[in-house]
C-alpha cells in the first residue's frame, strides 16, 4: 500500500445537494494542484450513490465521468485516489439521510454489489493509483455479522473485474479503531483494514450541531484538558495494530481531524500527537477535510498554522 499522507475531498460528491453547480465547482483542478503542493500522496473521494444512480437505481453515465475526471486530476498531480462509497441505498452513517434497511434487505445489498461491480469494471484497471473503499462508517455493533458477510461477498464480486485493486474495509461504531478486531480476516493480500479517529470526541467535536451530546461551545475544552497524548492513542490503536500484524495486513486511517470551533493552534497540537503515532506504526491516513465541512484545512482560519500543519500530516 502506498497511501501515506492524504486529505479528504468531503462535501464534493457526498453530503451535498448534488446540484450541477456543486459538482462542477466545489472542487476544481487548482485544488488538486494545491493539495499536491502540500506534499500529499493521495486524496480520498467520498461518493454518495446519488451521484451515479437515478431514483430508479439506473446508472448515470455523467456521474461515472465525474469520478473519472477526479481520477485524472489526481493522477496529473502525482496522487493516488481512494473511492469511498459514503452512502448506499438503505444505509448512511448520517441518520438525517433517512436511509435504512440495508443490513436486512437483500435488494439493497444487491444494489450495493452492482455499484461496486460497475466501479470495478470502469476503474479496476487503474489499480496502481485507484483504491476502493467499500462503505463509510457502519454504525451499530449489531450490524457486524451481516456486514462481515456482505463485505466478503462484495469483495468476491469486485475481484471478477478488479483482481489487482486494493480494497479497504472498516468496522462498526463509525469505523472505530477498537472495532477492527471484529472484522473477519481479509480474504486476500490486496486488502486494507480501515478506521477513522476523531478521539477524544469531546475535544475534536465540541459544539458540533449534529452531535447534541457534545460539549456546548460556550464550555470550550482546551487541548491540555483533553487528555490527548501519544500513550492515549497507543492504547486505543493496540488491538487493531495487533490484528493487522497477525494477518500481515495494512492499517489506514481514512478520516481524522478537529472541528473549526477549536483554535488553529490547538488543532495543530492534536495533529502533531496523533501523527507521531501514525508514523511510528506505519499507518497511512487522510485528514478530514480539505475544504469547509466544519473541518476545512484550506480555510482562511488555518492560514497562520498551515505551513506547520502540512509538515505533520
Amino acid at each position: 500500500m502506498d497511501l501515506k499522507k492524504g486529505v479528504n475531498l468531503g462535501g464534493w460528491m457526498s453530503q451535498c445537494d448534488y446540484s450541477k453547480d456543486r459538482l462542477d465547482n466545489f472542487i476544481t483542478e487548482p485544488d488538486f494542484e494545491k493539495i499536491a503542493s502540500w506534499g500529499m500522496d493521495h486524496v480520498r473521494l467520498p461518493l454518495d450513490y446519488n451521484v451515479i444512480q437515478n431514483e430508479d437505481m439506473s446508472f448515470k453515465e455523467e456521474g461515472f465521468e465525474r469520478i473519472a475526471g477526479a481520477i485524472r486530476l489526481a493522477e496529473k498531480y502525482g496522487m493516488k485516489i481512494v473511492l469511498d462509497l459514503h452512502k448506499t441505498p438503505g444505509f448512511s452513517f448520517d441518520q438525517g439521510e433517512q436511509e435504512s434497511g440495508f443490513f436486512e434487505n437483500e435488494k439493497y445489498q444487491e444494489i450495493f454489489y452492482s455499484i461496486w461491480e460497475n466501479l470495478a469494471q470502469r476503474f479496476g484497471g487503474m489499480h496502481d493509483h485507484v483504491y476502493l473503499e467499500l462503505l463509510n462508517e457502519v454504525t451499530s455493533e449489531t450490524y457486524i455479522d451481516p456486514w462481515n458477510r456482505i463485505w466478503k461477498t462484495c469483495v468476491s464480486r469486485i475481484r471478477r473485474y478488479a483482481p489487482d485493486s486494493w480494497i479497504l474495509v472498516g468496522s462498526y461504531h463509525n469505523n472505530a479503531v477498537h472495532a477492527v478486531k471484529d472484522l473477519d480476516p481479509l480474504p486476500d493480500k490486496k486488502m486494507i483494514y480501515n478506521f477513522h479517529c476523531y478521539e477524544p470526541l469531546k475535544f475534536t467535536h465540541q459544539g458540533a450541531t449534529w452531535a447534541p451530546d457534545m460539549i456546548d461551545p460556550k464550555d470550550r475544552m482546551s487541548f491540555s484538558e483533553s487528555g490527548t497524548t501519544e500513550e492515549y492513542f497507543e492504547e486505543m490503536f493496540a488491538s487493531a495494530i495487533e490484528k493487522a500484524k497477525k494477518e500481515n495486513a495494512e492499517l489506514y486511517c481514512g478520516e481524522y481531524g478537529v472541528i473549526d470551533i477549536v483554535s488553529p493552534e490547538e488543532t495543530l497540537a492534536w495533529y502533531r500527537v496523533i501523527n507521531r503515532v501514525f508514523e511510528k506504526h506505519g499507518i497511512g491516513r487522510s485528514a478530514w477535510s480539505y475544504k469547509q465541512m466544519d473541518f476545512g484545512l484550506s480555510d482562511a482560519r488555518m492560514d497562520g498554522v498551515r505551513d506547520e500543519l502540512i509538515k505533520v500530516l
